[in-house]
């Protein structure tokens, strides 16, 4: 049931993980801005990001639709696969799971060895990263489908 202790801790442990997945996202463009304006190296940021990255955002982002998946099984047949918004919220899962392993952990490391390159997509992947916790905030919000 939705209402039971074990959902809600897993909802919040969802949320939580939403939280940790998503937040360097907003944070680590504005410090490298910051930085750029006052002509810093941006490498050494990069090299630090690049080696939490994994560890904090990366596992964040997995565990985020893990717990999400643990509250459906624990929705008593309330929520179901099949429907539309859980197959939505699954796709986006999928994405920003590519898109941080696939895209943004890479071009990291290579910005934190010098490859300017790779420094200037950085924010691209963090603004897809944006898109894809938006639209899966207005999945979670308006369930299409429930």
């Amino acid at each position: 049931m939705i209402d039971d202790a074990g959902y809600r801790i897993f909802l919040l442990l969802h949320i939580i993980a939403v939280v940790v997945a998503f937040a360097p996202g907003f944070v680590w463009p504005l410090v490298g801005l910051a930085l750029r304006k006052e002509q810093k190296s941006l490498g050494t940021l990069y090299a630090v990001i690049a080696d939490n990255a994994m560890k904090i955002q990366g596992v964040g982002a997995i565990l985020m639709g893990l717990f999400g998946l643990a509250m459906i099984g624990l929705s008593d047949s309330v929520i179901e696969f099949s429907q539309t918004w859980i197959s939505i919220a699954l796709l986006l899962w999928f994405l920003t799971i590519g898109v941080v392993y696939g895209l943004l952990f890479p071009t990291l490391k290579k910005a934190a060895a010098g490859n300017e390159e790779s420094e200037a997509r950085i924010p691209m992947y963090y603004g897809m990263l944006h898109l894809l916790l938006l639209l899966a905030v207005i999945d979670m919000i308006w369930k299409p489908g429930f």
